[in-house]
Protein backbone atom coordinates (compact mmCIF):
# COMPACT_ATOMS: atom_id res chain seq x y z
CA UNK A 1 0.00 0.00 0.00
CA UNK A 2 1.30 3.51 -0.78
CA UNK A 3 2.29 5.66 1.84
CA UNK A 4 0.07 9.01 2.37
CA UNK A 5 2.19 11.83 3.13
CA UNK A 6 1.26 15.07 5.25
CA UNK A 7 3.01 17.97 6.54
CA UNK A 8 1.74 17.29 10.45
CA UNK A 9 -0.06 13.73 11.70
CA UNK A 10 -1.91 14.12 14.96
CA UNK A 11 -2.27 10.90 17.38
CA UNK A 12 -5.36 11.64 19.30
CA UNK A 13 -9.05 13.61 18.30
CA UNK A 14 -9.04 15.45 22.07
CA UNK A 15 -9.30 18.68 23.00
CA UNK A 16 -5.43 19.05 22.49
CA UNK A 17 -5.46 16.84 19.09
CA UNK A 18 -8.10 18.15 17.12
CA UNK A 19 -7.39 21.76 17.80
CA UNK A 20 -3.82 21.31 16.71
CA UNK A 21 -5.04 19.51 13.80
CA UNK A 22 -7.31 22.52 13.15
CA UNK A 23 -4.53 25.23 13.60
CA UNK A 24 -2.18 23.57 11.15
CA UNK A 25 -4.70 23.18 8.72
CA UNK A 26 -5.40 27.05 8.76
CA UNK A 27 -2.01 27.54 8.79
CA UNK A 28 -1.72 25.85 4.88
CA UNK A 29 -0.17 22.46 6.45
CA UNK A 30 -1.45 19.55 5.24
CA UNK A 31 -2.99 17.26 8.56
CA UNK A 32 -4.17 13.95 9.01
CA UNK A 33 -5.30 12.96 12.17
CA UNK A 34 -5.39 9.69 13.74
CA UNK A 35 -8.56 8.56 16.32
CA UNK A 36 -9.20 4.89 17.59
CA UNK A 37 -12.36 5.62 19.62
CA UNK A 38 -14.36 8.85 19.39
CA UNK A 39 -13.80 12.16 17.79
CA UNK A 40 -13.61 14.89 20.80
CA UNK A 41 -12.09 12.23 22.90
CA UNK A 42 -12.98 11.75 26.43
CA UNK A 43 -13.33 15.26 27.63
CA UNK A 44 -16.33 16.19 24.68
CA UNK A 45 -17.36 12.31 24.79
CA UNK A 46 -16.68 10.92 27.95
CA UNK A 47 -15.75 13.88 30.68
CA UNK A 48 -15.81 17.42 30.56
CA UNK A 49 -18.78 17.86 28.38
CA UNK A 50 -21.37 14.98 29.98
CA UNK A 51 -20.28 15.76 33.65
CA UNK A 52 -21.85 19.53 33.07
CA UNK A 53 -24.98 18.23 31.44
CA UNK A 54 -25.61 15.64 34.57
CA UNK A 55 -24.80 18.64 37.40
CA UNK A 56 -26.50 20.81 35.48
CA UNK A 57 -29.49 18.51 36.11
CA UNK A 58 -28.92 18.14 39.64
CA UNK A 59 -28.24 21.79 39.61
CA UNK A 60 -32.17 22.75 38.54
CA UNK A 61 -32.95 19.54 40.87
CA UNK A 62 -31.52 21.54 43.74
CA UNK A 63 -32.91 24.63 43.05
CA UNK A 64 -36.92 23.66 42.70
CA UNK A 65 -36.29 22.45 46.40
CA UNK A 66 -35.85 25.46 46.94
CA UNK A 67 -38.54 27.19 45.12
CA UNK A 68 -40.56 28.58 48.08
CA UNK A 69 -37.57 30.69 49.25
CA UNK A 70 -37.86 32.23 46.24
CA UNK A 71 -41.59 32.81 46.30
CA UNK A 72 -42.36 30.16 43.63
CA UNK A 73 -44.36 26.84 44.22
CA UNK A 74 -43.19 23.65 43.01
CA UNK A 75 -44.82 20.23 43.95
CA UNK A 76 -44.04 16.41 43.54
CA UNK A 77 -40.59 17.23 42.76
CA UNK A 78 -38.54 14.33 41.07
CA UNK A 79 -36.26 12.98 38.55
CA UNK A 80 -35.63 10.50 36.06
CA UNK A 81 -32.47 9.29 36.03
CA UNK A 82 -32.72 7.66 32.38
CA UNK A 83 -33.94 10.99 30.81
CA UNK A 84 -31.17 12.67 32.56
CA UNK A 85 -28.17 10.63 31.32
CA UNK A 86 -30.05 10.62 28.14
CA UNK A 87 -29.93 14.45 28.00
CA UNK A 88 -26.77 14.17 29.05
CA UNK A 89 -25.59 11.62 25.93
CA UNK A 90 -27.34 13.52 23.49
CA UNK A 91 -25.16 16.91 24.47
CA UNK A 92 -21.72 14.80 23.95
CA UNK A 93 -23.46 13.47 20.97
CA UNK A 94 -24.06 16.93 19.15
CA UNK A 95 -20.56 17.91 19.87
CA UNK A 96 -19.06 15.13 18.73
CA UNK A 97 -20.42 15.18 15.74
CA UNK A 98 -19.21 19.33 15.31
CA UNK A 99 -16.25 17.95 15.60
CA UNK A 100 -16.57 16.16 12.24
CA UNK A 101 -17.72 18.92 10.45
CA UNK A 102 -14.57 21.30 11.54
CA UNK A 103 -12.78 18.32 10.43
CA UNK A 104 -13.77 18.70 6.75
CA UNK A 105 -14.37 22.46 6.99
CA UNK A 106 -10.68 22.39 7.63
CA UNK A 107 -9.66 19.93 5.31
CA UNK A 108 -8.04 17.88 7.84
CA UNK A 109 -7.52 14.10 6.53
CA UNK A 110 -9.31 11.71 9.83
CA UNK A 111 -8.20 8.17 9.72
CA UNK A 112 -10.31 5.94 12.45
CA UNK A 113 -8.23 3.72 13.64
CA UNK A 114 -5.02 2.80 16.19
CA UNK A 115 -1.93 4.32 15.39
CA UNK A 116 1.48 3.05 16.19
CA UNK A 117 4.78 5.61 15.13
CA UNK A 118 6.55 3.08 12.89
CA UNK A 119 10.09 5.12 12.57
CA UNK A 120 10.88 8.92 12.11
CA UNK A 121 8.54 10.62 10.78
CA UNK A 122 5.68 7.58 9.95
CA UNK A 123 2.73 6.15 11.33
CA UNK A 124 1.00 3.06 10.60
CA UNK A 125 -2.69 3.07 10.94
CA UNK A 126 -4.88 0.09 11.96
CA UNK A 127 -8.24 0.68 10.43
CA UNK A 128 -11.22 -1.71 10.11
CA UNK A 129 -10.43 -2.76 6.76
CA UNK A 130 -6.63 -2.84 6.88
CA UNK A 131 -3.61 -0.96 7.61
CA UNK A 132 -2.68 2.47 6.19
CA UNK A 133 1.15 3.88 6.12
CA UNK A 134 1.37 7.88 6.69
CA UNK A 135 4.57 9.79 6.61
CA UNK A 136 4.88 13.62 7.88
CA UNK A 137 7.85 15.88 9.13
CA UNK A 138 5.96 16.89 11.90
CA UNK A 139 4.05 14.26 14.40
CA UNK A 140 2.02 15.56 17.47
CA UNK A 141 1.14 12.87 20.25
CA UNK A 142 -1.97 14.05 22.33
CA UNK A 143 -3.56 10.07 23.40
CA UNK A 144 -4.84 11.79 26.51
CA UNK A 145 -4.98 9.41 29.47
CA UNK A 146 -7.33 7.12 31.44
CA UNK A 147 -8.44 6.55 34.91
CA UNK A 148 -6.05 5.07 37.04
CA UNK A 149 -7.04 1.63 38.23
CA UNK A 150 -5.71 0.64 42.20
CA UNK A 151 -5.29 -3.19 42.50
CA UNK A 152 -7.92 -4.62 44.38
CA UNK A 153 -10.17 -1.75 43.60
CA UNK A 154 -10.58 -2.32 39.97
CA UNK A 155 -14.29 -1.23 38.39
CA UNK A 156 -16.42 -3.69 37.23
CA UNK A 157 -19.53 -1.38 35.48
CA UNK A 158 -22.09 -2.96 38.13
CA UNK A 159 -21.37 -1.98 42.01
CA UNK A 160 -17.60 -0.59 41.64
CA UNK A 161 -17.91 2.09 39.05
CA UNK A 162 -15.25 4.16 37.13
CA UNK A 163 -16.48 7.63 35.61
CA UNK A 164 -17.53 6.04 32.59
CA UNK A 165 -20.58 3.91 34.28
CA UNK A 166 -20.85 6.70 36.58
CA UNK A 167 -21.88 8.85 33.54
CA UNK A 168 -24.25 5.96 32.49
CA UNK A 169 -24.94 4.35 35.40
CA UNK A 170 -27.19 0.95 35.61
CA UNK A 171 -28.53 1.78 38.23
CA UNK A 172 -28.57 4.94 41.09
CA UNK A 173 -26.85 4.41 44.31
CA UNK A 174 -28.70 4.70 47.65
CA UNK A 175 -25.43 4.39 49.71
CA UNK A 176 -22.60 5.71 47.67
CA UNK A 177 -18.21 5.29 48.56
CA UNK A 178 -16.46 7.29 46.62
CA UNK A 179 -12.76 7.07 46.54
CA UNK A 180 -10.73 10.34 45.61
CA UNK A 181 -11.73 14.00 46.42
CA UNK A 182 -10.20 15.45 43.22
CA UNK A 183 -12.61 16.93 40.29
CA UNK A 184 -13.44 14.23 39.10
CA UNK A 185 -14.84 12.10 42.60
CA UNK A 186 -16.28 15.74 44.13
CA UNK A 187 -17.91 16.35 40.84
CA UNK A 188 -19.67 12.78 41.00
CA UNK A 189 -20.24 13.16 44.36
CA UNK A 190 -21.62 16.33 44.07
CA UNK A 191 -24.08 15.07 41.45
CA UNK A 192 -25.31 11.91 43.25
CA UNK A 193 -25.65 13.68 46.57
CA UNK A 194 -28.28 15.64 45.32
CA UNK A 195 -30.11 13.68 43.81
CA UNK A 196 -30.55 11.71 47.42
CA UNK A 197 -27.92 9.24 47.77
CA UNK A 198 -26.44 8.86 51.03
CA UNK A 199 -22.55 9.84 49.95
CA UNK A 200 -19.60 8.99 51.46
CA UNK A 201 -16.33 10.94 50.22
CA UNK A 202 -12.53 9.25 51.04
CA UNK A 203 -9.66 10.81 50.34
CA UNK A 204 -6.10 9.62 51.20
CA UNK A 205 -4.49 13.20 51.78
CA UNK A 206 -5.23 15.15 55.31
CA UNK A 207 -8.00 17.25 53.01
CA UNK A 208 -10.13 17.32 50.46
CA UNK A 209 -9.62 18.92 46.80
CA UNK A 210 -5.29 18.89 47.88
CA UNK A 211 -4.67 20.60 44.72
CA UNK A 212 -6.55 24.14 45.94
CA UNK A 213 -5.80 26.22 48.22
CA UNK A 214 -6.25 25.24 51.62
CA UNK A 215 -8.82 27.72 53.09
CA UNK A 216 -10.80 26.76 49.88
CA UNK A 217 -10.65 22.79 50.48
CA UNK A 218 -12.09 23.60 54.05
CA UNK A 219 -14.38 26.09 53.08
CA UNK A 220 -15.74 22.99 50.56
CA UNK A 221 -15.92 20.56 53.10
CA UNK A 222 -18.01 22.18 55.37
CA UNK A 223 -20.84 23.12 52.65
CA UNK A 224 -20.35 19.33 51.13
CA UNK A 225 -20.86 18.14 55.11
CA UNK A 226 -24.12 20.37 55.20
CA UNK A 227 -25.43 18.93 52.37
CA UNK A 228 -25.35 15.80 54.07
CA UNK A 229 -21.81 14.18 52.39
CA UNK A 230 -19.73 12.23 55.15
CA UNK A 231 -15.80 13.18 54.36
CA UNK A 232 -13.27 10.94 55.52
CA UNK A 233 -9.55 12.42 55.44
CA UNK A 234 -6.57 10.81 55.54
CA UNK A 235 -8.14 7.92 54.94
CA UNK A 236 -7.28 4.67 53.03
CA UNK A 237 -9.74 2.11 51.50
CA UNK A 238 -7.73 -1.38 51.20
CA UNK A 239 -10.28 -3.77 50.08
CA UNK A 240 -13.74 -3.55 48.22
CA UNK A 241 -15.67 -7.18 48.94
CA UNK A 242 -17.93 -7.61 46.49
CA UNK A 243 -21.20 -9.25 46.36
CA UNK A 244 -24.46 -9.31 43.85
CA UNK A 245 -25.76 -6.44 45.77
CA UNK A 246 -23.60 -4.70 47.67
CA UNK A 247 -19.59 -3.92 48.55
CA UNK A 248 -18.31 -4.12 51.95
CA UNK A 249 -14.85 -1.07 51.76
CA UNK A 250 -12.30 -1.83 54.53
CA UNK A 251 -11.28 1.85 54.91
CA UNK A 252 -8.43 2.05 57.54
CA UNK A 253 -8.23 6.43 59.34
CA UNK A 254 -6.59 6.60 62.56
CA UNK A 255 -4.66 3.33 62.22
CA UNK A 256 -7.69 1.18 62.39
CA UNK A 257 -9.50 -0.62 60.05
CA UNK A 258 -13.59 -0.05 59.61
CA UNK A 259 -15.70 -1.98 57.40
CA UNK A 260 -18.73 -0.16 55.80
CA UNK A 261 -21.16 -1.36 53.03
CA UNK A 262 -22.20 0.30 50.29
CA UNK A 263 -24.38 -0.46 47.14
CA UNK A 264 -22.05 1.52 44.51
CA UNK A 265 -18.45 2.63 44.73
CA UNK A 266 -17.01 5.40 42.28
CA UNK A 267 -13.40 5.10 42.30
CA UNK A 268 -11.66 8.27 41.07
CA UNK A 269 -8.31 7.70 42.29
CA UNK A 270 -6.27 9.92 39.38
CA UNK A 271 -5.46 8.89 35.83
CA UNK A 272 -2.36 7.25 33.84
CA UNK A 273 -1.12 8.44 30.11
CA UNK A 274 -1.58 6.35 27.03
CA UNK A 275 1.65 6.02 26.29
CA UNK A 276 1.43 2.17 25.73
CA UNK A 277 1.72 0.64 22.31
CA UNK A 278 2.34 3.36 20.66
CA UNK A 279 6.28 3.04 19.77
CA UNK A 280 7.58 4.79 22.43
CA UNK A 281 10.64 3.23 23.28
CA UNK A 282 11.90 2.21 19.67
CA UNK A 283 11.87 6.16 19.09
CA UNK A 284 13.61 7.02 22.17
CA UNK A 285 10.80 8.92 23.79
CA UNK A 286 11.18 9.44 27.48
CA UNK A 287 8.28 8.63 29.67
CA UNK A 288 7.99 8.98 33.34
CA UNK A 289 5.53 7.97 35.23
CA UNK A 290 3.05 7.10 32.18
CA UNK A 291 3.89 10.57 31.05
CA UNK A 292 5.79 11.90 28.43
CA UNK A 293 8.86 14.13 29.37
CA UNK A 294 8.51 17.19 27.17
CA UNK A 295 9.85 20.65 27.20
CA UNK A 296 8.32 23.91 27.44
CA UNK A 297 7.23 23.90 23.41
CA UNK A 298 6.18 20.46 24.06
CA UNK A 299 8.88 18.52 22.05
CA UNK A 300 10.00 14.87 22.85
CA UNK A 301 13.55 14.98 22.17
CA UNK A 302 13.12 13.58 19.11
CA UNK A 303 13.02 15.81 15.82
CA UNK A 304 9.53 16.45 14.79
CA UNK A 305 7.77 14.56 17.52
CA UNK A 306 5.90 16.49 19.96
CA UNK A 307 3.56 15.51 22.78
CA UNK A 308 0.51 17.62 24.18
CA UNK A 309 -2.34 17.55 26.47
CA UNK A 310 -2.66 14.33 29.24
CA UNK A 311 0.14 12.51 27.84
CA UNK A 312 2.25 15.24 28.58
CA UNK A 313 1.36 15.39 32.06
CA UNK A 314 -0.01 18.01 34.97
CA UNK A 315 -2.17 19.97 35.21
CA UNK A 316 -4.19 17.29 32.87
CA UNK A 317 -6.73 19.97 31.88
CA UNK A 318 -8.66 20.39 28.05
CA UNK A 319 -7.87 24.18 27.84
CA UNK A 320 -4.47 23.42 28.25
CA UNK A 321 -4.31 20.60 25.83
CA UNK A 322 -6.20 22.93 23.06
CA UNK A 323 -3.72 25.73 24.32
CA UNK A 324 -0.82 23.28 23.66
CA UNK A 325 -1.89 22.09 20.63
CA UNK A 326 -2.20 25.64 19.23
CA UNK A 327 1.13 26.78 20.06
CA UNK A 328 2.56 23.40 18.80
CA UNK A 329 0.86 23.81 15.25
CA UNK A 330 2.63 27.43 15.29
CA UNK A 331 5.36 26.20 16.02
CA UNK A 332 5.73 23.87 13.93
CA UNK A 333 4.22 26.62 10.53
CA UNK A 334 7.63 28.51 11.67
CA UNK A 335 5.40 31.37 13.61
CA UNK A 336 6.88 32.72 16.81
CA UNK A 337 4.85 30.90 19.86
CA UNK A 338 4.64 30.97 22.91
CA UNK A 339 4.86 28.36 25.49
CA UNK A 340 2.01 27.19 27.86
CA UNK A 341 2.77 28.26 31.69
CA UNK A 342 1.13 25.92 33.89
CA UNK A 343 0.64 28.59 37.06
CA UNK A 344 -1.45 30.95 34.54
CA UNK A 345 -3.95 28.06 33.75
CA UNK A 346 -7.14 27.94 35.92
CA UNK A 347 -8.22 24.79 37.61
CA UNK A 348 -12.09 24.11 37.55
CA UNK A 349 -14.45 22.02 39.62
CA UNK A 350 -18.44 22.04 38.91
CA UNK A 351 -19.86 20.69 42.29
CA UNK A 352 -22.11 22.64 44.25
CA UNK A 353 -20.84 25.06 45.55
CA UNK A 354 -18.01 25.57 42.62
CA UNK A 355 -14.54 26.17 43.00
CA UNK A 356 -11.76 27.72 41.06
CA UNK A 357 -8.70 28.76 40.93
CA UNK A 358 -5.39 30.07 39.35
CA UNK A 359 -1.89 30.43 39.94
CA UNK A 360 -0.27 29.93 43.41
CA UNK A 361 -1.84 28.79 46.75
CA UNK A 362 -0.83 30.91 49.87
CA UNK A 363 0.81 28.12 51.35
CA UNK A 364 3.15 27.67 47.55
CA UNK A 365 3.38 31.31 47.35
CA UNK A 366 5.52 31.25 50.88
CA UNK A 367 7.04 28.09 49.98
CA UNK A 368 8.60 29.66 46.50
CA UNK A 369 9.74 32.80 49.39
CA UNK A 370 7.57 34.98 48.05
CA UNK A 371 6.56 38.09 50.50
CA UNK A 372 2.89 38.39 50.11
CA UNK A 373 -0.54 40.06 50.78
CA UNK A 374 -3.48 37.92 51.25
CA UNK A 375 -7.23 39.55 50.58
CA UNK A 376 -10.50 38.20 51.16
CA UNK A 377 -14.37 38.54 50.32
CA UNK A 378 -17.37 36.50 51.51
CA UNK A 379 -20.23 35.96 49.10
CA UNK A 380 -22.38 37.15 52.10
CA UNK A 381 -21.28 40.75 52.01
CA UNK A 382 -21.77 41.12 47.77
CA UNK A 383 -25.42 41.79 46.62
CA UNK A 384 -25.96 39.94 43.81
CA UNK A 385 -24.99 36.78 45.49
CA UNK A 386 -27.57 37.56 48.41
CA UNK A 387 -30.18 38.15 45.44
CA UNK A 388 -29.29 34.55 43.93
CA UNK A 389 -29.99 33.17 47.15
CA UNK A 390 -26.57 31.96 46.89
CA UNK A 391 -24.83 33.87 49.83
CA UNK A 392 -22.23 30.83 51.05
CA UNK A 393 -18.65 31.10 48.83
CA UNK A 394 -15.60 33.63 49.13
CA UNK A 395 -12.78 34.78 46.80
CA UNK A 396 -9.35 35.00 47.97
CA UNK A 397 -6.30 36.28 46.36
CA UNK A 398 -2.68 36.71 46.68
CA UNK A 399 -0.38 39.23 46.05
CA UNK A 400 3.18 39.64 46.36
CA UNK A 401 4.04 42.37 48.42
CA UNK A 402 6.67 43.67 46.85
CA UNK A 403 5.50 44.53 43.22
CA UNK A 404 2.41 43.98 43.83
CA UNK A 405 2.12 40.99 41.08
CA UNK A 406 -1.54 38.62 41.70
CA UNK A 407 0.34 35.58 42.54
CA UNK A 408 -2.89 33.69 42.81
CA UNK A 409 -6.32 33.64 43.02
CA UNK A 410 -8.76 30.99 44.69
CA UNK A 411 -12.83 31.29 44.73
CA UNK A 412 -15.54 28.51 46.09
CA UNK A 413 -18.92 29.68 45.30
CA UNK A 414 -21.92 30.13 43.10
CA UNK A 415 -20.69 30.33 39.44
CA UNK A 416 -16.45 30.98 40.57
CA UNK A 417 -15.81 28.96 37.00
CA UNK A 418 -17.29 31.95 34.89
CA UNK A 419 -15.67 34.42 37.21
CA UNK A 420 -12.09 32.93 37.66
CA UNK A 421 -11.69 34.51 33.77
CA UNK A 422 -11.07 37.63 34.93
CA UNK A 423 -7.73 36.82 36.91
CA UNK A 424 -6.83 34.77 34.49
CA UNK A 425 -6.29 37.86 31.94
CA UNK A 426 -5.18 39.69 34.69
CA UNK A 427 -1.90 37.56 35.05
CA UNK A 428 -1.81 37.05 31.49
CA UNK A 429 -1.74 40.96 31.26
CA UNK A 430 1.07 40.75 34.45
CA UNK A 431 -1.58 43.17 35.81
CA UNK A 432 -0.41 44.65 39.17
CA UNK A 433 -2.66 45.32 42.65
CA UNK A 434 -2.90 49.15 41.27
CA UNK A 435 -4.40 48.12 38.19
CA UNK A 436 -7.39 46.36 39.65
CA UNK A 437 -8.10 48.74 42.14
CA UNK A 438 -8.12 51.03 39.38
CA UNK A 439 -10.84 48.98 37.32
CA UNK A 440 -14.32 49.67 37.82
CA UNK A 441 -16.66 46.81 38.18
CA UNK A 442 -20.53 46.47 37.37
CA UNK A 443 -23.10 46.21 39.58
CA UNK A 444 -24.83 43.86 40.89
CA UNK A 445 -22.68 41.53 39.91
CA UNK A 446 -21.04 38.74 41.39
CA UNK A 447 -17.57 40.54 39.82
CA UNK A 448 -17.29 43.08 42.61
CA UNK A 449 -16.11 40.44 44.86
CA UNK A 450 -13.21 40.29 42.95
CA UNK A 451 -12.50 44.16 43.21
CA UNK A 452 -13.39 43.58 47.17
CA UNK A 453 -11.00 40.64 47.56
CA UNK A 454 -7.98 42.51 45.84
CA UNK A 455 -9.17 46.14 47.86
CA UNK A 456 -8.87 43.80 51.17
CA UNK A 457 -5.57 41.98 50.64
CA UNK A 458 -4.27 46.36 50.85
CA UNK A 459 -6.32 47.24 53.50
CA UNK A 460 -9.03 48.70 51.60
CA UNK A 461 -11.98 47.11 51.32
CA UNK A 462 -15.49 48.51 51.56
CA UNK A 463 -18.06 46.17 52.15
CA UNK A 464 -16.80 44.25 54.47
Amino acid sequence: MAEKSFDLIVIGAGPGGYVAAIRGAQLGLSVAIVEREHLGGICLNWGCIPTKALLRSSEVFHLMHRAKEFGLKADNIGYDLDAVVKRSRKVAGQLSGGIGHLMKKNKVTVFMGTAKLAGKGKVSVKTDKGSEDLTAKNIVLATGARARNLPGLEADGKRVWMYKDALDPPHMPKKLLVIGSGAIGIEFASFYNTLGADTTVVEVMDRILPVEDEEISKFAKKQFEKQGMKIMQKAVVKQLDRAADKVTAHIEIGGKVEKQEFDTVISAVGIVGNVEDLGLEEMGVKVDRTHVVTDEYCRTGVDGLYAIGDIAGAPWLAHKASHEGVMVAELIAGKHAHPVKPESIAGCTYCHPQIASVGYTEAKAKELGFEIKVGRFPFIGNGKAIALGEPEGMIKTVFDAKTGELLGAHMVGAEVTELIQGYVVGRQLETTEEDLMNTVFPHPTLSEMMHEAVLDAYGKVIHM
